[in-house]
């Protein structure tokens, strides 16, 4: 046996002389397990982009897990905050860094309602942070930091990426330590509805993603960015999400340039058209997005667009599925008007529709919120769609509290997230130069706040 392996060796080594392939090459070969892998190439260069976020939330708890039981406040009323105490909740997560100037892009949920923002880079600098702005819609937001010689991640196409292409995650949840796996992309264009996300179009990839790793890069072979990771399916295996990043282009530019998105809203939920549907209801035709669900209230609704549509066009451009439609609405503004090709069992027709604000994203300016901030230490928001589902407030005029300063005016009466103040010293509220101009005219400020189905009155000294 001995004998058999030194021949095959010399007859190795005669060949390789024969070609005129140098000694060291052999060595080299044998020595290095990484050549021609690309995946470690990619983590090299793309891992000092990837940073840790560490997020810190004040909140209020009962110092007695009984206190806030409702049999409980029914003797006390407000005054159980005064057995309860404001602790920090931290959480993590991860972003990438997409500009010299330091902005980041990264999950909403990693950031939403953090009261400080700590980002950990790959070389251990760490600075705070401030969120420029969010979309809760898609899940994305971006933060910045203020620093120099930023390394920066490229963003690719995720519109080209075919299915089964190899995909690179990268995440940084615990500082200074990456998170590398890979995968192939298994699907596009995914829908996801759960909790506050509702989402069509995601990347759906196989490639692990791991706990704090949501808002780390999704990367091609070439090393950019085609996805941004956000979810995963905790009871299964082998399936993870990530935003396609030609959504992610067009909600950053609006973020970054107006703190919100401007971008038009149709007010649709949609579904790829299938041969099942189109054999179902009688349609003859093969490219669209089919309406699954309208919002009430919508530009969609107003205009009569019904479950059942299928879309296959707007102003003259051809509607393949989902995701076209989806890229076409967020090209235009709010406010724009436009015209669209809708297939049914009755026919084919055209409807106008004047594109709307994305819910939840209409805020007063900064400087309104300023001065209320200082004086009463809290941040309000007239009432929008969204903040009156998620909060269940009545159909009535007033202003939402959407965050109480820990320490503050507010915070010490026991105002919180989803009160909605009625009335001022004895004035109807319908608006936020309302408010502050009841909180400067007096020394004392007498609130009709609404929680929970009943009223009851609060006094602030601004």
């Amino acid at each position: 046996m001995l004998k058999k392996f030194i021949k095959v060796g010399i007859l190795l080594l005669l060949g390789m002389l024969a070609v005129g392939l140098p000694l060291e090459a052999l060595a080299a070969t044998s020595s290095d397990p990484f050549t021609g892998n690309p995946i470690a190439k990619i983590a090299q260069s793309a891992s000092p982009a990837v940073v840790n976020i560490d997020t810190e939330t004040l909140v209020r708890q009962p110092v007695f897990p009984f206190i806030d039981d409702p049999f409980f406040r029914q003797f006390f009323g407000e005054e159980w905050q005064r057995f309860s105490q404001v602790i920090p909740m931290k959480g993590k997560g991860s972003g990438f860094i997409v500009s010299k100037e330091g902005h980041i892009l990264t999950n909403n949920h990693v950031v939403e309602g953090a009261d400080k923002i700590t980002v950990t880079l790959s070389d251990g600098r760490q600075f705070d942070a401030k969120i420029v702005g969010r979309d809760p819609t898609f899940d994305l937001a971006v933060i910045k930091i203020t620093a120099s010689d930023l390394p920066v991640l490229s963003l690719g196409d995720s519109d080209a990426i075919q299915v089964g292409e190899w995909v690179v995650a990268i995440g940084n949840p615990f500082g200074l330590e990456h998170t590398v796996t890979v995968g192939v992309i298994s699907a596009k264009n995914r829908s996801i509805r759960a909790g506050n996300l509702s989402f069509d179009g995601f990347l759906q990839t196989d490639a692990a993603i791991n706990p704090g790793n949501s808002g780390g890069p999704l990367l091609d072979l070439d090393g950019k960015v085609v996805g941004i990771n956000t979810a995963i399916i905790p009871y299964a295996q082998g399936i993870g999400f990530a935003i396609p990043v030609n959504m992610a282009k067009s909600v950053m530019d609006d973020l970054v340039s107006y703190g919100r998105v401007r971008r038009g809203w149709l007010g649709v939920y949609l579904q790829p058209l299938t041969k099942d549907f189109a054999k179902a209801y009688g349609i003859k035709i093969d490219k669209g997005a089919v309406v699954a669900d309208v919002v009430s209230g919508s530009p969609a609704d107003k205009a009569g667009i019904k479950r059942g549509d299928v879309i296959t066009g707007i102003d003259g451009a051809e509607i393949k599925d989902p995701q076209d439609l989806v890229f076409q609405i967020r090209k235009r503004m709010a406010g724009d008007r436009v015209n669209l090709e809708v297939v049914n069992q009755s026919g084919r027709r055209s409807i106008a529709v004047t594109l709307g604000e994305i819910p939840g994203q209409s805020e007063e300016p900064r400087t309104r919120r300023t001065s209320l901030e200082e004086s009463l230490g809290v941040e309000v928001s007239p009432v929008t769609p969204t903040l009156k589902e998620e909060f269940s407030l009545p159909d009535q005029r007033g202003l939402v509290v959407t965050k109480v300063k820990s320490g503050s005016p507010a915070d010490r009466v026991g105002l919180r997230e989803g009160d909605m103040i009625l009335e001022a010293n004895g004035s109807a509220i319908e608006s936020v130069e309302d408010l502050e101009r009841a909180s400067q005219s007096r020394d004392i400020v007498v609130l009709l706040v609404w929680r929970n189905g009943r009223t009851f009155f609060v006094s602030l000294r601004p």
